[in-house]
């Protein structure tokens, strides 16, 4: 969960310090990058994709981490189907939250604003098109903005679903509130505390039920959403918070895990509902995380483990899409990241097509010859 780019040699330096407190600024960093902004790549689907923010407030429970906060602020942002074909591009991240995420990263090889250059396809603000749309709900890594998983967004918004991303405040290097203030990382003072992964999982499950009852009642465009086909797709602490809210919360009907520890536990009774794990090298039956070694026998109902042996943790975000730009080179042997990039949209959208749409998904019935990286665990892993 702490590493974020071990992508290079530098990145080791990333790992180590997810939650330690950020470097000085560099007065020697380059004053410019030299192979211009990132670009994410186009989403596959046939529709165009427009993205709004909502900012959400539950007044109903204090912040988890802001001590002096009596409600709980979320922003959400939302990718979704439009018509509309011209507009501006919405865009990544601000100046300041990059600068918050290089800082917090240690990354001091670019200017801090590099990532706000960031070239993304959805048009801001677009109107809404459809009604009664599957909802997916996106949960980011620990220290990471929800623009992180923005080509996964926009591609499923592409292919017909309603995205809602959510960035849990104080759990990241830098999430911008209602009133343009930017909320830092107060989570990671605990992040080595005892239980402190399970209270991050559990209190995203709580985020995601609130904002569920705002988005499916509440807001404005709440007919653009069918309630009844829900599902969560979560990377690192994300996909902990996927396994916790569909615990929690039976609308939640399907669920994905990207490479993350389950530290949220299933009751012994176990999941019934359809759920994949998706994930790196670490997490092959017998690996370095045995959490879902521990949790697959659990999972009574529709389910998958799949494996990228040559992936790392970050792998199914946009990190290593942009890293080039930030001076971060590949290791020999790596994933493409392009290529992690497709695989991760490409089985995600299988899995929620077949589980949201019901339409059968040979893809995930086993090993395919056109994307021979991916591992299926099906027999190997079952355990029960």
């Amino acid at each position: 969960m702490r590493r974020l780019l071990a992508l290079a040699a530098g990145l080791a330096v990333l790992a180590a310090s997810a939650c330690s407190a950020p470097a000085a600024p560099r007065s020697d960093a380059p004053s410019a990058t030299p192979t211009g902004p990132a670009t994410l790549p186009a989403p596959t689907g046939p529709q165009r994709v427009g993205t709004t923010a909502l900012h959400l407030t539950d007044t109903s429970r204090p912040d988890p981490w802001n001590l002096d906060v009596q409600a709980r602020e979320l922003k959400v942002t939302l990718w979704y189907p439009t018509r509309q074909r011209d507009g501006e591009r919405a865009p990544y991240m601000t100046p300041k939250e990059s600068e918050l995420l290089l800082k917090g990263s240690r990354i001091a090889t670019a200017p801090y604003d590099t990532l706000s250059r960031t070239r993304t396809n959805a048009v801001k603000d677009a109107a809404p098109s459809g009604r009664r749309l599957p909802l997916v709900v996106l949960s980011p890594g620990f220290t990471k903005p929800m623009s992180t998983l923005t080509s996964l967004a926009e591609d499923l918004a592409s292919r017909g679903y309603v995205v809602a991303g959510i960035d849990h405040t104080y759990e990241s290097y830098a999430t911008t509130l209602s009133d343009g203030r930017v909320a830092e990382c107060l989570a990671c003072d605990s992040d080595t505390d005892a239980g402190s992964h399970a209270a991050l999982a559990q209190g995203r499950a709580a985020d995601v039920s609130f904002v569920l009852d705002q988005l499916t009642f509440e807001w404005d465009g709440h007919d653009l959403i069918d309630r009844n086909r829900i599902a969560m797709v979560g990377q690192s602490i994300g996909g902990a918070g996927a396994v916790a809210a569909m615990v929690e919360d039976r609308r939640v009907r399907a669920g994905v895990d990207m490479d993350g520890t389950t530290y949220a536990r299933i009751p012994k009774s176990g999941l019934a509902r359809p759920f994949m794990f998706l994930g790196s090298k670490d997490h092959v039956p017998g690996g370095r995380d045995n959490s879902w070694d521990r949790d697959w026998k659990l999972l009574t109902g529709w389910k998958r483990w799949l494996v990228l042996p040559d992936a790392e943790h970050q792998s199914f975000t946009d990190i290593p899409l942009v890293a080039h730009v930030i001076g971060i080179e590949p290791l020999p042997g790596m994933l493409p990241a392009a290529r992690g990039a497709e695989l991760t949209r490409t089985y995600v959208a299988a899995f929620l097509d077949r589980h949201l749409k019901s339409r059968r998904q040979s893809l995930l019935e086993g090993p395919s010859s056109r994307y021979p990286e991916v591992t299926f665990c099906a027999e190997t892993c079952g355990r029960s």
